[in-house]
């Protein structure tokens, strides 16, 4: 009995963390563009591009225009969340200094969390609903829904015993990629789902799709599913990633290749 318990544990952990029997993906060309990037943060579905640039300028790039956004006292952009275009957060984690923008890229609000009562050192940085984001605290290693204008917590987890990877979110969802698991909690702060991470080094997210990278290979979770299926990729080359609904961006070379997503 205990050897039969055992095996069905062992099949039950892996079915739920990655299916390799079931559906799978594939991406097939569709577009190309020239881009000269440091990091690309978003496409959205207008085609709009943001992206920073080697003077660590933040840019919004349409099909007529381009602007401009630039603070150099905070050095260099860590991450960037353009998911709401009226609220785009810029996190410069050498200065542990989060800046809010609107969608002409002026300054809405400022949390410089060296400031803020009680200190927060904040290593990953993510958006929530309303006025919220989603932060890492890495002195206490948990997650927290912060309310930038009310300056308190409205939720935090319990702590998350491995090294973050990444953080990726929505107004409905966050998804933390530690060493050792991948945790997707609601906009309550409850754990949903927790998978054994196979190797997953980084994430990319849209309203449709979670993406995840291990080495040269791309996987898919589809939203409120817990399996994850493997992209078939003819040798596509990924130094960055994204994703938008049904829409899979590689940038590499300066040459951002967009590939439609089709389940099999």
């Amino acid at each position: 009995m205990k050897k039969l318990f055992y095996i069905f544990i062992f099949f039950s952990v892996f079915g739920f963390s990655q299916s390799k029997d079931q559906n799978t993906f594939s991406a097939s060309l569709i577009d190309s563009t020239q881009l000269q990037a440091k990091t690309i943060f978003g496409v959205d579905n207008f085609k709009t591009l943001y992206y920073s640039t080697d003077n660590n300028s933040f840019h919004k790039k349409t099909k007529d225009t381009t602007i401009t956004y630039s603070n150099f006292q905070l050095g260099e952009i860590t991450s960037a969340n353009t998911f709401n275009p009226l609220k785009m957060n810029l996190f410069y984690k050498d200065f542990n200094t989060v800046v809010i923008l609107d969608n002409r890229l002026a300054e809405i609000s400022k949390i410089d969390f060296n400031l803020t009562q009680p200190y927060r050192n904040v290593s990953f940085v993510s958006m929530g609903y309303h006025n919220t984001l989603w932060l890492f605290n890495q002195d206490y290693n948990y997650l927290e829904l912060y309310d930038y204008k009310a300056q308190k917590t409205k939720l935090k987890t319990v702590p998350i015993p491995s090294n973050v990877l990444d953080l990726k979110s929505d107004y409905n969802y966050c998804y933390l990629l530690t060493e050792r698991f991948l945790y997707v909690y609601n906009y309550f702060g409850s754990l949903i789902h927790k998978l054994p991470n196979l190797n997953y080094e980084r994430l990319a997210f849209s309203e449709a799709h979670l993406v995840l990278k291990s080495k040269d290979k791309l996987y898919i979770l589809k939203k409120n599913d817990n399996s994850i299926y493997p992209l078939e990729q003819p040798n596509l080359l990924i130094k960055q990633f994204l994703v938008t609904n049904e829409t899979l961006y590689l940038y590499h070379e300066n040459v951002l290749r967009h590939y439609q997503l089709k389940i099999n």
